[in-house]
């Protein structure tokens, strides 16, 4: 019989790790609940159309990388959501979420694209997005950044790079993608394959090489803020100068953009080389063009994501993720007769916001001590007949290795003014 594994890149988060991923939503979710953002939780699978409007049909995402398969049952093409701006969106004008309001929206889940799995990239990976909509002023710009850079720091993370772009508006994008395509014509020679390939489809797109033999070409590319308006422009220094009175750093790099079609005005990554290469961990923009492109009323709109998976990785490099939780206390029981009166106790222990975990196998004193120990205890109690008989119980305080023995009356109280002493 043949064994049955995990789909490649679809990974299984173990209890040994999964407690690194509690400890970082719960920041998460103070957070953006401090800045005024409320949770959203849209489904995994959409429609496909969904996907290829918002993303755009020429990018990779839409080419190569998106899950999209027909629902048996009526024919229709479903896709599992390669990102989550797309069906927030989505969610938001179908639900009217924008009539005669602005929304700062936030979500946790996972994500979908078969590319090449490779560490801290996976083919289901899980994303934290954070959407504003309906926020013209670049205020909320600067605000995006301050709310990342807070992030950081409620993490302990202390040199990330900003780095920050204008993408204009989209005939300021269509001149200067005239300009470049001549440019990048004339210097076909230079182009690897995939270059090749995005020459007519997304030439943008070849600015953000990572190819080594092509930098000095794209270095001399022409620029996109060379062909911005006044309008843009504005925009642009406003958002910069708020950044300055924040006490924000942030490199401006001209060739910064973005993989998804529907980015327009501010686009930013937060960027590290604690992963090897420099790895972007935060990126985002402006994608004001977007709800009307879903069908939704012109808006304003602006976001960023943040791969968890990545965001634990350099976590880690930081030395930052927490230990393994404490159990507060492990109840060892010596039989059966005295069961179900521990697991009474470790009620009353949960009630008092206590955890407790009894043991419920026939071992031996020696096993059950153990086990105390891989789980960190903090307190074992042991009850035997004896103990049941005179109404008391043995708790050993685990880190000073002492025993007292304690009343039944009072055990609750015992337990909970020792751990109280020690937070």
């Amino acid at each position: 019989m043949q064994k049955i594994v995990a789909v490649k890149g679809m990974n299984d988060i173990l209890p040994e790790i999964s407690h690194n991923w509690l400890w970082l939503e719960n920041i998460i979710k103070e957070w953006a609940y401090s800045y005024g953002y409320r949770n959203i939780r849209t489904p995994i699978v959409e429609d496909t159309g969904l996907f290829i409007r918002s993303i755009g049909e020429v990018t990779d995402i839409v080419e190569k990388e998106m899950y999209t398969f027909t629902d048996s049952l009526n024919g229709d093409s479903l896709t599992l959501r390669p990102e989550g701006t797309a069906g927030t969106l989505r969610a938001v004008i179908e639900h009217n979420l924008l009539y005669n309001s602005t929304q700062k929206l936030w979500y946790i889940g996972q994500m979908f694209r078969h590319e090449r799995p490779q560490k801290g990239r996976y083919r289901q990976f899980n994303q934290l997005g954070i959407e504003a909509l309906g926020f013209a002023n670049p205020n909320i710009d600067a605000e995006i950044i301050l709310m990342q850079q807070d992030l950081w720091q409620r993490l302990g993370i202390f040199d990330l790079n900003l780095e920050i772009n204008c993408l204009g508006n989209k005939e300021e994008r269509a001149s200067h993608r005239s300009e470049l395509i001549k440019y990048l014509e004339k210097n076909i020679d230079v182009l690897d394959d995939e270059a090749k390939n995005r020459l007519y489809k997304n030439p943008l797109r070849i600015l953000d090489t990572k190819n080594p033999m092509m930098q000095e070409m794209v270095a001399n590319a022409p620029r996109l803020i060379d062909h911005l308006t006044d309008k843009s422009l504005q925009h642009h220094e406003s958002w910069k100068s708020n950044l300055n009175s924040l006490g924000i750093s942030f490199t401006e790099n001209h060739r910064l953009v973005r993989g998804l079609d529907y980015y327009n005005q501010s686009v930013f990554e937060w960027v590290t080389d604690k992963l090897g290469s420099q790895a972007t961990v935060s990126a985002g923009g402006r994608y004001d063009p977007l709800i009307a492109e879903l069908s939704g009323k012109d808006n304003y709109a602006i976001g960023f994501a943040i791969g968890l998976e990545r965001l634990l990785l350099v976590l880690e490099e930081y030395k930052k993720l927490p230990q393994h939780p404490a159990v507060d206390v492990y109840i060892a029981c010596m039989n059966d007769e005295v069961s179900i009166y521990s697991m009474q106790i470790a009620q009353q222990l949960r009630k008092k916001g206590i955890s407790a975990i009894q043991n419920l196998i026939n071992v031996s004193l020696k096993a059950q001590l153990k086990k105390a120990d891989n789980l960190m205890a903090k307190i074992t109690l042991i009850i035997g007949e004896n103990e049941l008989h005179n109404k008391q119980v043995v708790v050993k305080l685990m880190q000073e290795q002492v025993q007292h023995v304690v009343e039944m009356d009072n055990i609750i109280n015992f337990i909970d003014s020792y751990l109280k002493k020690g937070v």
